[in-house]
């Protein structure tokens, strides 16, 4: 049954009002400074561990295209890792790497981006999926 033929089912309107949000604090530290507030107030209890006051970093997914030589030197770079005994992965070793450009001093950071060629943004052709009719 839809809804226009069952009268007992009713949707809200769409210029219904929404409920106001309540602000959240947007950092770890307003967070700790609105704890002691909210504890005097008997709404919430103090935390006990000081570590698990602090959250946990937003994470980003993202997606790139790499030439196939460069991908495979990654390969090469998480066997060298588990050879020293520090199994790793490709997000450990990007950011690693992210890590290390952004220690460095301008003139090698420009050399560092001269080296590496400029690719075409986008998807490569050959990479593209058909729908399936159906």
């Amino acid at each position: 049954m839809t809804n226009a033929t069952n009268p007992s089912r009713k949707r809200p309107s769409p210029a219904a009002p929404k409920p106001a949000a309540v602000p959240k604090p947007k950092s770890a530290v307003a967070r700790s400074e609105a704890a002691p507030a909210e504890a005097a107030n008997g709404r919430q209890k103090p935390l006990a561990d000081a570590s698990a006051a602090r959250s946990k970093p937003k994470l980003v997914r993202d997606s790139f295209t790499i030439p196939k030589a460069e991908y495979s030197v990654l390969e090469e770079l998480k066997v060298r890792a588990a050879n020293l005994t520090r199994p790793t992965k490709k997000s450990e070793l990007l950011r690693a790497g992210i890590a290390a450009l952004a220690a460095m001093k301008d003139r090698p950071f420009l050399d560092a981006l001269n080296g590496v060629p400029s690719l075409k943004t986008g998807r490569p052709k050959g990479s593209e999926t058909k729908a399936v009719p159906g």
